[in-house]
């Protein structure tokens, strides 16, 4: 598990925070127009905690994209998804320990795939190995894997804190003749990771129609033809058995489905789960347990947690 343990570098790091695990993407080639409101939400005094908790909230509220600031955060909706009501509910939860303040700026329609180009997605190399890039980019460091991921606004880049270390993973893994499942896919990078290590086949699955279409261009994009992708979520894997299973999930999905995943890992198979704070690890591990699994390894960054459990 050593190999997992490495920082992922940015080659020019963004802010740019992306929901897991469903999201809106924009299609290869793709030129999305559409209104969306930008809110500013500055939380006083700032705890790093909080604006991480609110990010996960408001993504599950119909969030797309999220940018840090010093005070918190500048979060982006499209107009036809925003409801007052329910952000203002989830505001309410910090009133007790905290002063928030927002501000809201509509933004009207414009070619989003040109503001990810000229503002957010840059080259990002992870543990000296992995290039991840879109295709507009020019310049970038040579590595031993290359990923080009079309911009989108999908949960998958690298840049966050569990994707980043699902990759550090992969990239320790030896993926040599191995059947993976990426669950909940977004962008397909980890599927695609493995296909380029040598993995015999792939299988991606993502509830979100918009994910399963950008995995599959993605995995098009990279040449990687071992991939399959799935709508669905974890009832629609069936008896197939799996020697690797990749998780980057919410914490609640990852302890409801921990059981179907067990079943379908073979023996002595592992499953790298992320996508929770480290206060959640006991309940995983317990969930974990529960089916069969041991704890392996954990990794940390900026409190999100890595864990391996093995049959």
């Amino acid at each position: 598990m050593s190999g997992c343990l490495k920082s992922a570098i940015p080659y020019q790091r963004e802010a740019l925070l992306f929901k897991q695990p469903f999201c809106c993407t924009f299609t290869t080639n793709m030129i999305l127009q559409m209104d969306y409101y930008k809110i500013e939400i500055d939380i006083s005094p700032f705890e790093e905690w909080v604006r991480d908790l609110l990010t996960a909230q408001l993504s599950d509220s119909g969030f797309e994209g999220f940018t840090e600031t010093e005070a918190g955060l500048e979060a982006y909706i499209p107009v036809e998804s925003y409801d007052e009501k329910i952000f203002k509910e989830i505001l309410t939860i910090y009133e007790n320990g905290f002063r928030i303040h927002v501000e809201k700026e509509l933004i009207k329609d414009r070619n989003w795939n040109e503001e990810w180009e000229k503002n957010y997605f840059k080259p990002l190399v992870i543990a000296d190995e992995c290039l991840v890039r879109a295709p507009f980019h020019k310049e970038y460091p040579p590595c031993r894997y290359e990923i080009v991921i079309e911009p989108n606004m999908a949960f998958g880049t690298g840049n966050h804190e569990t994707t980043s270390m699902m990759l550090e993973c992969v990239l320790s893994e030896d993926m040599t003749g191995k059947k993976v499942l990426d669950m909940g896919c977004g962008t397909g990078i980890l599927g695609i990771l493995a296909s380029m290590k040598g993995a015999a086949s792939v299988t991606a699955i993502d509830i979100d129609t918009r994910s399963v279409s950008g995995t599959e261009e993605n995995a098009s994009l990279n040449g990687v033809d071992n991939l399959k992708v799935l709508k669905g979520d974890a009832s629609v894997l069936g008896k197939e058995k799996y020697d690797v299973i990749l998780a980057n999930i919410h914490k609640n999905v990852l302890v409801e489905d921990t059981g179907t995943y067990s079943r379908n890992l073979t023996k002595g198979g592992k499953i790298f789960m992320s996508g929770f704070y480290a206060e959640d690890l006991e309940d995983i591990k317990n969930a974990a347990e529960q089916h069969g699994l041991q704890l392996a390894g954990v990794n940390e960054k900026n409190r999100w947690i890595m864990a391996v459990f093995q049959s």
